[in-house]
């Protein structure tokens, strides 16, 4: 019994930690989208609050060329929400990338890619 309930402690204290993490909860465009009309921004929000200065986002044309418009900032009315302006998008397919450090010090990155429809 006393191992079982060592074992349980140990699994959620592991989980708890794997919670701190910032991951993409929502993004617009959505990711693997298709849209008609080309963004002016590009706007994810993530599970954690995020530390503006060691978070940065990107837009890269299916060229290899950056395509952001300027520096990523995190949002002043939502900490977990990282946007970046976009120059003017032809249509084609776009990779976003994202690095962020949340508020408790975790490191993540990724990609997504959307979708400038003809």
């Amino acid at each position: 019994m006393f191992r079982a309930g060592i074992v349980s402690a140990a699994l959620l204290l592991g989980a708890g930690a794997a919670w701190g993490h910032a991951f993409v909860e929502r993004a617009e465009p959505r990711v693997g989208s298709t849209v008609r009309i080309a963004p002016a921004q590009v706007r994810v929000w993530f599970t954690e609050n995020l530390e503006p200065a060691f978070s940065t986002l990107e837009v890269w044309d299916q060229g290899g060329k950056r395509v952001d418009g300027g520096p990523a900032e995190v949002s002043p009315a939502s900490p977990a929400t990282l946007q970046v302006p976009v120059k003017a998008l032809g249509p084609g397919t776009y990779r976003v990338k994202w690095r962020v450090l949340s508020v408790d010090t975790h490191v993540t990155e990724g990609s997504f890619t959307f979708r400038v429809a003809p």
